[in-house]
């Protein structure tokens, strides 16, 4: 429970790696704060029974001014940030030449807009604490690309180079920045695409296997909780020099 006082800020977290990442610091004794659209109630309940003081605030991460709310409501209600975890994020999936042009803004926004707004807000509070800990949830993506996902990798490679910049200007206090570069997670986003390969007429077992064998070479999804205890770690003192790190958690898809 080493945690203990400690007040964490997870955006994206009513479900998926987000909230897997709020119940792992919630069992580690963190006090946290939830964001995000999906089911407020349960994701409260789920991380409450830890034990820790919880509450859910329902910032639209594509909005510079939900998210100084946001902040300003965590300074208020739990006396500042002490751990930042960006972990919202949205996916659209299309060749450069089709893509949307309101669906690129609104994947820059959300997936990596934010990251700065969210960071540029919580650090001064880290520094008068004199501690913070900052965890961007990027991707495999922020280090190699994929066909028809501009957006999403434009914005996770940003990601990992903004991880590195804060690293850098936090390297002599006791504040650390660090990416999570996930693979494959069965979040959402990633269903839908096994969905569409099912709808093009895919069966479901195949459809999985298909989208795991591209990429990831053990043929596993990567887990919420695997990732929560990578979290956790990044958040202890073993981790203290591990800054600006892009830690990849992608069942071999970068050694290939």
């Amino acid at each position: 429970m080493h945690l203990t006082g400690k007040t964490a800020l997870v955006t994206g977290s009513t479900s998926g790696i987000g909230l897997g990442i709020a119940e792992r610091l919630a069992a580690a004794g963190a006090n946290i704060l939830l964001n995000g659209f999906g089911d407020a109630g349960a994701a409260l309940a789920e991380v409450g029974r830890h034990g820790g003081k919880v509450a859910h605030h329902p910032a639209d991460m594509s909005s510079p001014e939900a998210i100084a709310e946001m902040i300003a409501y965590a300074e208020h209600e739990f006396g500042g940030v002490d751990i930042l975890v960006n972990n919202a994020g949205i996916q659209h999936v299309a060749p450069v030449e089709a893509f949307p042009v309101e669906r690129w803004d609104a994947i820059i926004a959300i997936n990596l807009s934010a990251v700065f707004h969210t960071t540029r807000l919580a650090l001064p509070g880290m520094r008068r604490r004199g501690w913070g800990r900052i965890v961007n949830i990027a991707s495999a993506h922020g280090m190699v690309g994929s066909e028809q996902k501009a957006a999403y990798v434009a914005a996770k490679h940003g990601v990992v180079g903004l991880t590195k910049v804060v690293a850098l200007e936090t390297a002599r206090e006791p504040i650390t920045c660090n990416a999570i570069c996930p693979g494959w997670v069965l979040t959402p986003l990633v269903q839908k695409q096994i969905d569409d390969r099912i709808a093009a007429g895919t069966p479901a077992e195949q459809a999985r296997h298909d989208l795991l064998a591209e990429k990831q070479p053990s043929l596993e999804f990567v887990t919420p909780e695997q990732l929560g205890e990578l979290a956790l770690f990044l958040c202890g003192e073993g981790a203290a020099q591990v800054r600006g790190a892009a830690w990849n958690v992608d069942g071999g898809w970068l050694a290939r």
